[in-house]
């Protein structure tokens, strides 16, 4: 079967060797992303001629990641069950019974691996092709798929589906880190082998879901998990569905592209912003009366300048294309392992992440001086979050969401981060030459890793419409040469 220059090879299942039956409850930080669209990755690597060609590929490549994912499953059964949701119980579970596996497609590709790595604007559709599908039923979903495929004497990629009700970006990439450690460092286990080799304690997997209390997190408002369901349901369907909802791609008429921002021109963005704190205000929103705009600091964070930076140069680009399109909003999340009020272990496996709405009044993105203005926005909520909790303004945040869409407001999101490590994730061929958030086509939203090539930088990934990229280009790379 072939389909966009992409011949599957097979379609197989990987299970766990042993692993007993687990049951793990949701809790509310997983209930709000119930039904939304999975999160979508792809890992591109270079192999030296020795191991590309289909013959060595599928016989000693491939079988390695099998084996070594398998193991691998042992620490994370959850992987290979699905999410359920019984008439007996009040929320839903993710459930692996043994039998369950990862749903694992075998593909080679025909396309130009050197064009697949170019951060140049391409066809957002043609990643698509490299992302397996996540099933889902109105009674079951499954919570991971993954896709290997072959570009012939060149190198492959691996992509990955997962469901975010059952696990947040840094759950994803402490899998894949798992992963890749036991493929690097476990040649001596075979698939034959009754042992499951060990993982390094940071590596392993922390299920525990009493650290999470959603009681004392909410002042006693443990209905919380029940109104995000609502959000994210429709009135008219079952509200026990598990089928996700038709987040569809934007692919007609858009282009995929990744921007780079080096530590110097972070040091430049951060300069720029410093030296006009003073002189460039920010009105803030009057639907938000306690926030406020804090004193000038010494120091602004990557992610505060690339978020700021980013949205602003979409906005304007967007702006300049479509003359309507003037109101834009960012919203971010938080990872909170370390900012309960008793603080849980980083390998936390699950959802542990929580969102805000920056405090600027949606025509600042498009303003002379936007840049600065909601990089003082960013700043100012962060700030505000470290004072407050990280909870603070929880109660505000889904109605203020809701009347900013209804008045036709764009809401720009983000996904992963600058701090995750992805390109340290080795299979044992060397660190990925490419890593991309493929799932940022099905909303307004920036992908986020740090650079490849450059310690300090950062990766932008962006999916517009090609007019609107065209200017967005210009915009990102002509502000950097301002002074």
């Amino acid at each position: 079967m072939a389909s966009n220059n992409i011949k599957i090879h097979q379609q197989c299942r990987v299970a766990p060797p042993s692993a007993p039956q687990t049951s793990l409850p949701l809790v509310f930080f997983d209930m709000f992303w119930l039904r939304f669209h999975p999160v979508e990755r792809i890992f591109f690597y270079t192999l030296p001629i020795s191991h590309s060609s289909p013959s060595i590929f599928f016989t000693q490549v491939v079988p390695k990641l099998k084996t070594s994912l398998s193991h691998t499953l042992q620490h994370f059964p959850p992987l290979a069950g699905n999410v359920v949701w019984s008439d007996s119980s009040s929320k839903p579970v993710v459930q692996y019974t043994p039998g369950d596996a990862v749903s694992v497609v075998l593909a080679e590709s025909e396309a130009d691996f050197d064009h697949a790595l170019d951060n140049a604007p391409k066809e957002a559709s043609e990643s698509r092709c490299l992302v397996p599908h996540l099933e889902s039923l109105d009674s079951r979903a499954s919570v991971m798929a993954l896709q290997i495929t072959l570009f012939p004497n060149r190198g492959f990629a691996i992509g990955i589906s997962t469901h975010h009700a059952v696990l947040d970006g840094k759950s994803s990439t402490l899998f894949l880190k798992a992963w890749a450690s036991l493929c690097k460092t476990n040649d001596d286990h075979s698939e034959s082998s009754s042992s499951t080799p060990s993982l390094p304690p940071e590596l392993e997997p922390f299920f525990d879901r009493t650290v999470i209390d959603t009681a004392t997190v909410f002042g006693g408002s443990s209905n919380i998990d029940k109104l995000f369901s609502r959000l994210l349901s429709n009135e008219d369907s079952d509200p026990r569905c598990l089928k996700l909802l038709p987040f569809h791609p934007k692919l007609e008429d858009h282009v995929r592209g990744s921007f780079v921002l080096t530590g110097a021109d972070l040091d430049k963005l951060r300069n720029r912003v410093l030296s006009k704190w003073d002189s460039v205000g920010i009105v803030e929103e009057e639907s938000n009366s306690n926030s406020r705009v804090s004193s000038k600091p010494t120091q602004l964070s990557t992610f505060v300048l690339t978020c700021a930076y980013a949205t602003v140069c979409i906005a304007k680009a967007w702006h300049g294309v479509e003359k309507e399109k003037n109101k834009f909003c960012f919203g971010f999340s938080v990872d909170c392992r370390a900012r309960l009020e008793t603080p849980i272990p980083e390998n936390y496996f699950g959802n542990c992440v929580w969102g805000h709405l920056v405090d600027a009044k949606p025509s600042e993105f498009i303003e002379e001086e936007g840049f600065v203005i909601i990089a003082k926005s960013i700043h100012s909520k962060i700030k505000e979050m470290l004072d407050e909790g990280v909870f603070h303004g929880a109660d505000t945040a889904a109605p203020r969401f809701i009347a900013l869409t209804k008045e036709g407001v764009e809401i720009l999101g983000i996904a992963g981060s600058n701090r995750f490590g992805v390109y340290g994730i080795d299979f044992g061929w060397g660190k990925p030459s490419k890593v991309e958030i493929v799932s940022i086509d099905r909303a307004l939203t920036i992908g986020l890793a740090e650079n490849r090539d450059n310690k300090l930088g950062v990766e932008v990934g962006v999916v517009l419409k090609k007019p609107v990229m065209k200017l967005f280009g210009t915009l990102f790379y002509g502000g950097l040469s301002e002074e």
